[in-house]
């Protein structure tokens, strides 16, 4: 447990002094936006196409790895779009709360599992990036056409920004670069290291300053299902999946690590832009995150 603190003590406290800083208005909010910005369009993006580039994935079991942590990502979207769905007459409030369950906080994932395990933590989370972005990214546009308030774009305009997310064009330039064998040429090597070395600090005081203690979003239910749900009964799902496939080591760490983490800061922006409730996305991302500080460690410490 000691060796857990060690490594996510550090993480968050990058968070809580984000959220002081913004709570005592050091910098003000468009600065912050600036920041937020900076690191999902560049930083973060850099960092990822340089590891998938370099990384070793020929000693990984990247098929269980994928499976582990999506199967149970699918099977919670498809439970809660169809039997909850039954009940709920607020379908913004459920694509907010299918968020909740489903969308991992990268920044937070990969900080932790490099702390944990180092390269191999950090390659592997990498994959994890890959493996689930994208779905978990479809699943929310498709709940939220389904779903949401607001019908004023098409299905097809929303595939496109998908597929236009820096995260995912950073993920399959680096995935085509590592297959192609090529790498990276030691010039892009090096500015790309550099770009990515801010990633992770600056989008950790993002998460931070992004964090909101008032709001009147969501009732008792909505708000305490997506925390329930996504950092307790979703990793012991993933760690029985992982279990069934065989799946052990950092993998299976890394596996129940991703599907133990608080929702993306940028499920808001999506709420807010495809017709979700934004202000119960909000305050779902502010309580599982401060949730998280207390709920990974434990739960880290008791498989580690």
């Amino acid at each position: 447990m000691g060796f857990v603190l060690e490594a996510t003590l550090p993480i968050f406290l990058l968070i809580v002094i984000g959220f002081l800083l913004r709570w005592r208005g050091f910098i003000d909010r468009p600065a912050w936006e600036a920041v937020e910005k900076l690191t999902y369009m560049i930083l973060f993006p850099a960092l990822l196409i340089r590891t998938l580039a370099t990384a070793d994935f020929s000693a990984m079991q990247v098929l269980p790895i994928i499976a582990a942590i999506n199967i149970p990502l699918v099977l919670t979207a498809l439970i809660l779009m169809t039997l909850v769905a039954r009940f709920m007459s607020d379908g913004p409030a459920l694509t907010s709360m299918l968020q909740g369950f489903i969308r991992p906080n990268t920044y937070i994932g990969l900080a932790v599992a490099a702390g944990l395990f180092g390269e191999l933590g950090f390659a592997t989370a990498t994959l994890a990036i890959a493996a689930s972005v994208p779905l978990v990214n479809l699943i929310s546009v498709v709940a939220l056409s389904r779903f949401g308030s607001n019908g004023s774009r098409s299905f097809k305009a929303m595939i496109l920004a998908i597929a236009k997310n820096p995260i995912i064009v950073a993920c399959v330039v680096g995935i085509l670069l590592n297959m192609s064998g090529t790498g990276l040429p030691s010039i892009s090597d090096g500015f790309l290291e550099i770009l990515g070395r801010a990633a992770l600090p600056l989008g950790l005081i993002a998460v931070g300053a992004g964090l909101k203690l008032k709001g009147d979003g969501g009732s008792l239910g909505t708000l305490v299902a997506p925390v329930v749900g996504k950092l307790l009964v979703l990793p012991v799902l993933t760690a029985f999946t992982c279990s069934l496939l065989g799946l052990s080591g950092v993998p299976a760490y890394v596996a129940i690590l991703f599907n133990a983490l608080p929702v993306a800061s940028s499920s808001f922006i999506l709420a807010r832009q495809l017709g979700g409730d934004a202000d119960l996305m909000a305050r779902i991302i502010t309580i599982q995150t401060a949730a998280a500080m207390i709920t990974l460690p434990l739960l880290l410490g008791l498989l580690v």
